[in-house]
């Protein structure tokens, strides 16, 4: 194999990694975002809940008696969440970052 078809080869293989890897990172969203897109939701003022990537999940959570304490910082009340299908916690937030939606298993389960 002569150094420049090597180089070519070498730059193919790189790509298919960096292209698998970026499909990885990528599904999980997509797939979050189609059950919520999908499934018609809208929040108390009539917006919809989400266009893509437009929510995100974290394990960052701590519980209290009223709500969720999301990233150490945000206060989420129980009250504003739509049941979860996956069990997750799930806020959709508007360009400004203020939340759209948010989506939470039952307090307590």
């Amino acid at each position: 194999m002569t150094a420049t078809a090597y180089r070519a080869s070498s730059r193919i293989a790189l790509f298919g990694i960096a292209l698998i890897c970026m499909i990885a990172q990528v599904s999980p969203a997509f797939a979050h975002d189609s059950w919520i897109s999908h499934g018609g939701f809208r929040n108390p003022a009539g917006e919809w809940c989400c266009g893509d990537n437009d929510c995100q999940s974290t394990d960052q959570i701590a519980v209290t008696g009223k709500g969720w304490i999301v990233g150490g910082a945000e206060f989420v009340p129980f009250e504003e969440a739509t049941p979860s299908p996956d069990g997750k916690i799930w806020i959709c937030r508007r360009p400004d970052q203020s939340r759209r939606c948010v989506f939470a298993p039952p307090p307590g389960s």
